[in-house]
């Protein structure tokens, strides 16, 4: 069989057996593409590690970021261990391929003060009424208050939050559910969005749909849309272009601040890994060490 072949049926798993994010698919089914074009696209069986090695050092060589070069690695290791196991193979090449390391960089993590005051400006802004401007408020404090994703954040129907509990029912990676909760003050700007927001811009739409939020022409929000938000109303507060992961890197850096326990804001954030939740240990050290060489007079 053809590698490119072989990588269709391991996407079509990926997607209809493991049922991983469209996102997740996507990157296997680039990965395995480049590896076939960089191989000829000759016999499963005719890929052995040396083969590997040069597609990695050809990729390195065109300037690759090392987090691509981790991915591809990650990619044919899982591709060729399926591989075995359906019997495509006899031998894994894979096996023996070391991923590399990626550059550690601490995510950008905006200041309390400065969200605060940031989510004061989008209150002050959805008290005026507008539809649009309720529904960033209530965004932009959901993103905070819960550390979720912009994909669980558009993903959300009505039926998933519970006002009552302040706590949403979210949908992550791999398709695993859970529960987070929110603050008082996205539960307010929440409920102000739905009782005198959301209609309004479904009706825009001819009828509402199960979606929390709602775009300009009453569809259910798109994440690019949540990007723009984010890079507008965060962006300066931490000097540069950012998406909804930075109010999720803040609240997971500012829970850890207050005392949170790891496991717990690791819960929170739907990480598979307590090593991922981890950087933020690093930026919450970081943090204490700047504050510390500020202020003490034996800095």
């Amino acid at each position: 069989m053809l590698l490119s072949a072989a990588a269709q049926r391991f996407a079509h798993h990926l997607d209809g057996v493991r049922r991983l994010s469209p996102a997740t698919v996507r990157a296997y089914r680039s990965d395995l593409a480049d590896l076939a074009a960089a191989s000829g696209d000759v016999e499963l069986a005719a890929i052995d590690i040396e083969v590997l090695r040069e597609w990695l050092w050809k990729a390195s060589q065109r300037g690759d970021a090392r987090s691509t070069l981790a991915r591809r690695t990650s990619s044919a290791r899982g591709f060729f261990a399926w591989a075995l196991d359906e019997g495509l193979i006899d031998v894994d090449p894979a096996v023996r391929l070391v991923t590399p390391k990626k550059a550690q960089r601490l995510p950008r993590v905006a200041t309390a003060q400065g969200l605060d005051d940031m989510l004061r400006d989008a209150a002050a802004a959805a008290a005026e009424g507008d539809p649009v401007a309720l529904r960033d408020h209530a965004i932009l404090e959901l993103l905070y208050g819960s550390g979720i994703r912009v994909s669980e954040l558009c993903g959300l129907d009505v039926d998933d939050l519970d006002p009552s509990r302040a706590t949403a029912r979210v949908l992550g990676k791999g398709s695993k559910e859970r529960v987070v909760p929110y603050g008082a003050p996205a539960r307010r700007a929440i409920e102000a969005y739905l009782t005198r927001g959301r209609s309004a811009l479904a009706a825009r739409g001819g009828g509402s749909g199960p979606a929390v939020f709602l775009g300009a022409r009453g569809r259910r929000l798109g994440p690019r849309a949540v990007y723009d938000l984010v890079a507008r109303t965060v962006g300066p507060l931490v000097g540069g272009a950012v998406g909804p992961h930075a109010l999720r890197h803040s609240a997971a850096t500012h829970l850890l601040d207050g005392g949170a326990d790891l496991r717990a804001v690791q819960e929170l954030l739907g990480h598979a890994s307590l090593g991922t939740t981890q950087v933020y240990t690093h930026v919450s050290s970081e943090r204490l060490a700047a504050a510390y060489r500020q202020a003490h007079p034996r800095a």
